[in-house]
């Protein structure tokens, strides 16, 4: 149902594919807007939320996976590389509890899927992510608070099992 990219995600409504993750977010968001948007309604920081879903989308999910599909040495500039990205991330969350602010909000769901990845991450890099980006785990725990929040991510642990199935499948390991 994806047109273009022929890959998932895809969302179908009323018979329409809408594609990728973050615009499927954003289609929900303006669909179905309950009492507030996810999205800023600022211009300005609308487009900062935007761009910084974007760095999400694009750095974190690469750079998690070089982590966990390395070793030896290209593991250990992963794993440097990695931490120089939730670095990144950490400075534009500062003292805030969520990235919009008070609320949880856009950048925060795009974010906040790669958090029950931070166990693999941790293990195969050999690291620990609180050590070195304390305010992002806890703003990770503070998400997980929410109910929709806790009851959509997976275990973490199952998590890194489906990634060593994968490792061996792909012939990393």
């Amino acid at each position: 149902m994806n047109p273009i990219l022929k890959k998932i995600p895809v969302l179908i409504h009323n018979g329409k594919p809408v594609t990728e993750s973050l615009n499927i977010v954003e289609y929900i968001d303006s669909v179905w807007n309950q009492k507030s948007s996810l999205l800023p309604s600022d211009p300005y920081e609308r487009a900062l939320a935007r761009f910084w879903a974007d760095y999400i989308d694009k750095k974190v999910y690469d750079g998690g996976k070089k982590i966990c599909m390395s070793k030896g040495e290209e593991l250990d500039n992963a794993k440097k590389d990695f931490i120089e990205i939730l670095k990144v991330l950490e400075g534009e969350l500062g003292e805030k509890p969520y990235f919009g602010g008070s609320k949880l909000g856009f950048v925060d769901v795009a974010l906040i899927p790669f958090y029950g990845r931070f166990y693999s991450y941790e293990t195969f890099g050999k690291f620990s992510i609180e050590e070195v980006c304390p305010k992002l785990v806890s703003w990770g725990k503070k998400c997980m608070e929410n109910e929709s929040v806790s009851k959509s991510l997976p275990d973490p642990e199952k998590v890194y099992e489906f990634m060593l199935v994968l490792k061996k499948w792909l012939g990393v390991d």
